[in-house]
């Protein structure tokens, strides 16, 4: 008799989530307005661009591409573990061997699907560190119409009323409006090469995460294919009886081992640099450290002060007609599935 050991029951933490915690559930999983199909995806993608100030609307198609990458993914996780059942299904009613070493591979395949479930929720991290950039690009954009508003205004009326009085108000005001532009542009300049970095490092990082996981998964899945019987035998005579069992389930058990002690220390895969492409970095990093950078942020203090009220500051850039342009997803059901066989069954 033998029984699916699912891998990590217990769901205990493993050592990359203490080492770094994992994020909150990714916010493409729960309440969809429009479905799993791909209407939401068409809908998506033709109009991330419509809305919305004129300085963000690329960033803000990108951000909705990103989402139907997410949602992609999600459709691939859950349909690999389904995959993954059908395939434990089909090998109950094999021989001996096939059927143990399907339920096996069947689990292993279902925890593929788990680890790109939770790659979507790293994936979000991503994807929200760039939608925030995105909302500090809307912030600026009325900064930007103001002083545009005001330059139009005092030419027209230099063609209009040359001697109008109003033309050195409206210069008083453009040079307000100057200043006020030059300290936004600055910080959305900072900001965005901060968040790019933070962004991209959230995204590679996970990249490498999963990448290395699969590969564990699949070097275990090879060992478990070793376990079948191959040769081949003429009509009439019979294989050897099947005595894996135990075996099979210790390489579940070393899988589940080598994937709960993996940290990012213990990667097999690393990038190493070229001596060229070391040398021009070095020198790059040389070349930028004499200028440093100038600290703006105790001007961001005062600007909600400002007569015009029309720049937002960083912390505040929460708004901007974003606030409720993701529409509700459903709840997910990834993860409350069972994996492989659970029942006991007696062995030929």
């Amino acid at each position: 008799m033998h029984r699916t050991y699912s891998m990590r029951q217990s769901r205990a933490p493993t050592a990359s989530q203490i080492q770094s915690p994992p994020p909150p559930a990714s916010s493409t999983k729960h309440g969809r307005f429009f479905g799993r199909g791909n209407i939401g995806h068409t809908f998506r993608g033709k109009a991330a661009g419509a809305f919305g100030p004129d300085l963000a609307k690329k960033l803000s198609q990108l951000v909705k591409m990103e989402k139907n990458v997410m949602r992609s993914m999600e459709l691939v996780s859950r349909e690999r573990m389904e995959v993954a059942q059908q395939l434990s299904i089909w090998g109950e009613a094999c021989d001996d061997d096939v059927s143990d070493v399907t339920d096996k591979l069947g689990v292993l395949i279902y925890e593929i699907g788990e680890l790109e479930d939770q790659f979507v929720d790293r994936y979000d991290q991503y994807r929200v560190t760039i939608k925030s950039i995105r909302n500090i690009e809307a912030s600026v954009q009325p900064s930007r119409d103001r002083k545009q508003k005001i330059t139009d205004n005092i030419a027209q009326l230099k063609y209009k009323e040359p001697n109008s009085p109003k033309i050195v108000v409206l210069e008083q005001e453009l040079v307000r409006a100057e200043a006020e532009s030059l300290v936004a542009e600055a910080q959305l300049s900072n900001i965005t090469r901060e968040k790019l970095k933070a962004a991209f490092t959230y995204q590679f990082d996970a990249l490498s995460e999963h990448c290395e996981k699969l590969a564990i998964i699949a070097g275990y899945g090879k060992h478990l294919l070793e376990l079948v019987d191959d040769t081949p035998v003429t009509p009439g005579e019979t294989r050897q009886a099947y005595d894996g069992y135990e075996a099979s389930k210790a390489i579940i058990q070393d899988c589940e081992d080598a994937l709960t002690n993996w940290v990012s220390q213990n990667a097999a895969v690393s990038s190493k640099l070229s001596v060229r492409s070391r040398t021009l970095s070095q020198r790059r990093a040389a070349r930028r450290q004499p200028g440093e950078g100038v600290d703006l942020s105790h001007q961001d203090q005062s600007l909600g002060d400002r007569e015009s009220g029309l720049w937002i500051p960083a912390s505040e850039h929460r708004g901007n007609g974003y606030e409720e342009d993701e529409e509700e997803d459903a709840p997910s059901t990834v993860g409350t599935e069972t994996r492989g066989r659970e029942e006991e069954r007696i062995a030929a």
